[in-house]
């Protein structure tokens, strides 16, 4: 949104340094993103004086080139070689003396002294089109004879100087989207410290001259629609538009078009409100209908473009056709022209909803569409409409030759807020008194209804969209008020609070530093997803896909009921940039939409879920010079489960763990308690990856994050101290049947020996023709522990028999 500091002037009598005015409008929520010098002709003139030729004769080494002397009013005469033909003794000229810097477009060349043929020069008289003040290359430009020799060509043509201040509206602030709005805002934060006000100009001075232009409108739909206003001009003369008005337009980068279209503009950027403008003799049957037309309805556009218009997309229709898309963009049939002599001039509030959707339907971005999709003031048509047509008969002439219509069959109530001063002042953090209060609200044009005691009524006016709540309320005050103006406080008061456990927070920061140690990268997917990602799945069903009603593609027109896909996404983005090494995690949730017909409110057939996810694939390490690249396997994935279900104190022994029946992967385990699935990991199925185009293998782990935190609360975790006595350490060689696995010599071992025997592991496994086809050969560590004595060797020895025997008679083993 871009003001003129000029044109902001003629609204409220301020003399800001542009330092102060940035400051000012940022504190007031209306922050300025930039700030820029403009000038209605690039340059400015500055270097540019009137002259008098006061000799011309022709170059004796050339049959096109003039000698001249110029005076400037400097002290001396300048010699000039120019080559205009028109160029004679006694014109009034313009002059680029030496050192001009002149404008062609985006390029520029400096004046300097020259010789020509021989002959010094001292400077260029001056086209129209070299200086930027026309097209014409005919010849110099000639002025009147009263023109004051010496005068800066700048002052001549009074160029002007404004400043362009950028201001990046957040979506909440449409009240700011004019200059009026700005000024209101500007003063009531400068009537704090002095009696200033802002102004409007008057249309006091409409009046009908005529009804001889008859017109009806009729609206189909009054939701899209609330209110419609209008009036007919006739006899207007479609021109250029006067120099003040171009250089208003162009000191915010609008190119000014005709008088009556830079009209419209302009009362845009003054008030916030959209208007159009069209050509009468278009309006077939003197009739404007306001209604939508059935889908696929071609219609064309100003740009030229033709569109295919959708069933809700709001149409303004003559008696026969569309002649434009309500709030958004004209049509290429109905727009003024230069043959045009009568206008119709709509201004109107549209329903945000209706044009936001067309807008983005129709992949357009106007002036207009910006401002309804946001919420203009549905009490301003009037005014917007009567300023437009004043400024339509002082420019472009013409009468007034209809009576205003206005249709608001549904008038829009000011929004009735409750507000209480000293919860405004505790919210504030000061006490700044009821005066000021109520002072800035009636500044920002919020009536005070009715007020008891610290208690106020309010009456917000339907423009200020974003205030509708006490909250809202007190934010009005304080960025008037100024933020700066409340004063850190000396002291800092805390309270004890209740924190459940455990900390949801804690655990993810712990997790996730864990994953980042290991060489994880935490990534964050967009919560829009395809919901053709869905089709086709057993385990997560389409039908329960969350849709958007309103997508922004194709691409994003469902909330994701899962994170693989994002995952996929990221995978695929990075491997087709030569990154294929990938370890992930991502936090996220899922969505849901789970109809159960004993729900009477819709709302509780939607759910969401929080789930933590692993990504892997490529290879496990870098080569390097004493290790071997290794490819990511199944197992490496499910090391990282394990231990993250370790860290949040689950026993993996004592889990349920069992083959994952999932169509989403092509091998996996599912890990869980009782009934309730804590993880679902394994290798993804191929067919999911070829839609993304990934060629290489790709482990996922699922964390039902819930899941796990209400599991994880019954966890109790147990320590005991350092044992101040040593651990032993024997070894077993077991020749035994391929039948037997290493969890029964685990379990044998620790039901033979409950009390000193720590820990069973396996560290070696051998299988050869010399120990038979059906035998194999495990070697066993054992470590055994007293945590109140030193172990004798007769003790240790005791316990190894004692396994020796277990082995040997449970499993016929054979020691080797």
């Amino acid at each position: 949104m871009k003001i003129s500091y000029k044109w902001l002037k003629d609204y409220i009598d301020v003399d800001l340094t542009l330092a102060e005015m940035d400051d000012i409008l940022t504190q007031i929520g209306l922050e300025v993103g930039g700030i820029e010098n403009i000038q209605s002709i690039k340059g400015g003139l500055e270097g540019l004086v009137i002259g008098e030729v006061k000799t011309c004769v022709p170059h004796p080494g050339s049959d096109h080139l003039s000698i001249t002397t110029v005076d400037v009013n400097s002290g001396e005469l300048l010699p000039i070689v120019c080559g205009a033909s028109n160029v004679a003794a006694g014109q009034k000229v313009v002059v680029a003396t030496v050192g001009t810097v002149l404008y062609d477009g985006d390029e520029s060349f400096k004046i300097k002294k020259s010789k020509l043929r021989g002959e010094p020069s001292m400077g260029m008289i001056c086209a129209e089109d070299e200086i930027g003040l026309g097209q014409g290359h005919d010849g110099i430009m000639v002025l009147p004879e009263n023109a004051v020799v010496g005068m800066p060509a700048k002052e001549y043509f009074n160029i002007e100087d404004d400043t362009c201040i950028e201001i990046d509206l957040t979506p909440n602030r449409i009240d700011g989207a004019g200059h009026i709005g700005v000024a209101r805002d500007l003063a009531a934060y400068l009537k704090q410290q002095k009696d200033i006000d802002y102004k409007i100009p008057s249309v006091e001075d409409f009046k009908v001259d005529n009804t001889n232009t008859p017109i009806e409108v009729i609206v189909e739909n009054e939701k899209a629609c609330p209110r419609y206003s209008g009036v007919c001009i006739s006899g207007v003369q479609v021109a250029e538009s006067p120099e003040w008005l171009q250089n208003r337009l162009k000191a915010i980068g609008l190119k000014p078009i005709n008088n009556v279209v830079d009209i419209t503009n302009y009362v845009l950027f003054e008030t916030a409100q959209p208007l159009h403008a069209f050509d009468y003799a278009k309006v077939k049957g003197g009739k404007v209908i306001v209604k939508t037309l059935p889908a696929e309805t071609k219609f064309t556009t100003l740009d030229e473009v033709e569109r295919e218009l959708h069933e809700n997309d709001l149409m303004i229709c003559n008696a026969e056709a569309p002649m434009c898309i309500a709030g958004v963009f004209g049509g290429m049939d109905s727009g003024v022209s230069s043959t045009t002599t009568d206008i119709f001039l709509e201004s109107a509030y549209f329903d945000s909803v209706y044009v936001r959707k067309t807008a983005r339907r129709q992949g357009l971005n106007t002036d207009a569409s910006f401002r309804f999709e946001r919420g203009t003031d549905p009490n301003n048509t009037i005014y917007a409409l009567k300023r437009a047509a004043l400024l339509i008969q002082e420019i472009a002439g013409g009468s007034i030759s209809s009576n205003v219509i206005d249709l608001y069959p549904n008038p829009i109530e000011d929004f009735k807020v409750e507000a209480n001063i000293s919860r405004i002042e505790g919210l504030i953090g000061k006490k700044i008194g009821k005066e000021t209060i109520i002072n800035i609200l009636e500044a920002l044009e919020i009536k005070v209804d009715k007020i008891d005691g610290d208690q106020m009524s309010l009456l917000v006016p339907p423009y200020r969209v974003d205030v509708t709540r006490e909250a809202d309320i007190v934010e009005e005050v304080l960025r008037i008020y100024g933020f700066n103006n409340v004063e850190t406080p000396n002291k800092v008061n805390a309270s004890l609070s209740f924190a459940p456990k455990p900390d949801e927070h804690k655990l993810k920061n712990m997790l996730a530093d864990m994953l980042s140690y290991g060489g994880f990268n935490e990534i964050m997917n967009n919560s829009l997803s395809k919901a053709s990602y869905y089709e086709g799945l057993e385990s997560i069903q389409e039908n329960h896909t969350v849709r958007i009603k309103n997508p922004l593609s194709s691409d994003l027109n469902a909330m994701r009921q899962s994170l693989l896909f994002g995952g996929l996404e990221a995978i695929a983005y990075n491997i087709n940039r030569k990154n294929a090494d990938l370890k992930l995690y991502e936090f996220g949730k899922s969505y849901h939409h789970i109809v159960n017909e004993e729900n009477e409110n819709p709302v509780n057939n939607y759910f969401e879920n929080q789930h933590l996810s692993l990504f892997m694939c490529g290879a496990k390490n870098s080569t390097n010079w004493n290790l071997k690249e290794e490819p990511t396997s199944f197992f490496h994935l499910k090391a990282y489960t394990e231990n993250l279900l370790k860290r949040l104190g689950f026993n993996i022994e004592k889990l349920r763990i069992n083959e994952t029946e999932s169509d989403i992967f092509t091998e996996g385990l599912t890990y869980g308690v009782k009934k309730k699935v804590l993880v679902e990991m394994g290798m993804v199925s191929g067919k999911l990856l070829k839609n993304f185009g990934i060629d290489t293998p790709v482990y996922y782990a699922d964390f039902k994050w819930e899941t796990l935190l209400a599991e994880a609360t019954k966890n109790k975790v147990n320590y005991e101290p350092i044992a101040k006595y040593p651990a032993v350490k024997r070894d077993l060689a077991l020749l035994i049947d391929k039948s037997i696995s290493f969890a029964e010599i685990k379990t044998i071992a620790f039901n033979c020996e409950k009390n000193l025997l720590k820990s069973v592991s396996l560290f070696d496994i051998y299988e050869g023709e010399k120990l038979g086809a059906d035998k194999k050969s495990y070697a066993v560590s054992f470590i055994i522990q007293d945590t109140e004595k030193t172990l004798t060797d007769k003790q240790i020895d005791k316990i190894m028999q004692k396994l020796i025997k277990s082995y040997e008679k449970q499993l016929n083993a054979q020691l080797r």
